[in-house]
């Protein structure tokens, strides 16, 4: 893995000048040399730090719990996971990836996995990555699935195949932010379908943008477990703060 500060080479630089690339903080131009972040925003992310929910990975308020509230009063059918940032604090960087076409902003994120996620990842021992998948016509409008991009990058980091296809949502759901627990649980029944035969599979991990309630990732994971996948695990960008 390249760090921050290096790495930087001829050809980074000549798609520097045609494509400048945007600090995935504050999207202004990264000076060249700098990397993938410019030098100002390095502090600015604010990492999940234990201690974390043993499940879903959320901050948890105190040291005393091993668990959040949610995991406490909910099973997950995905076994754990891992999510890198605060939500509050990458708010508007995941909103530009997400719908204002921030491609280059995936680049930086799998790294900053890689480096703050790494003896985690390697834990898992996973022979897989799917990308959380999105409906066909919204990829088609908005022209990429962001967590493909972010499992592109990390399957190239860490060596770890990526399967983008074996997952497809055949569902078009509303979006799960105006949803309750139980209508995302609803809403998201037969919304994804695999693809084709799984069974060589043992371990995977998903890769999200967003970790809310996890349903999403149930579901998914529930989809993969019934075709033979014994551990499902999770790294999502950002996550909300436990109790």
């Amino acid at each position: 893995m390249r760090d921050h500060e290096s790495g930087f080479t001829v050809k980074d630089a000549l798609v520097n000048m045609v494509f400048p690339r945007r600090c995935p903080v504050c999207d202004e131009i990264v000076p060249m040399g700098e990397g993938l972040i410019c030098s100002q925003c390095r502090t600015k992310p604010q990492y999940i730090r234990e201690p974390r929910c043993r499940r879903c990975g959320k901050q948890l308020v105190g040291g005393t719990k091993e668990y959040c509230r949610d995991c406490t009063q909910r099973k997950h059918v995905y076994d754990y996971g891992y999510a890198l940032y605060d939500y509050q604090s990458m708010k508007q960087s995941i909103y530009r990836f997400k719908y204002g076409k921030r491609c280059e902003y995936a680049a930086f994120y799998a790294q900053d996995i890689c480096e703050r996620l790494f003896d985690e990842i390697r834990m898992m021992d996973a022979d897989s990555i799917i990308p959380v998948p999105v409906h066909a016509s919204r990829k088609r409008e908005r022209g990429y699935n962001q967590a493909e991009l972010v499992a592109a990058e990390l399957s190239r980091l860490t060596g770890i195949a990526m399967y983008e296809k074996l997952v497809r949502r055949v569902r078009k759901t509303v979006p799960q932010k105006e949803l309750t627990t139980q209508e995302r649980q609803n809403n998201l029944k037969k919304a994804f379908n695999i693809s084709t035969n799984v069974v060589k599979l043992n371990k995977t991990i998903l890769v999200d943008d967003i970790y809310t309630t996890g349903s999403t990732l149930d579901a998914v994971a529930l989809e993969l477990k019934r075709h033979g996948v014994r551990s499902v695990y999770f790294i999502a960008l950002c996550i909300g703060e436990g109790m």
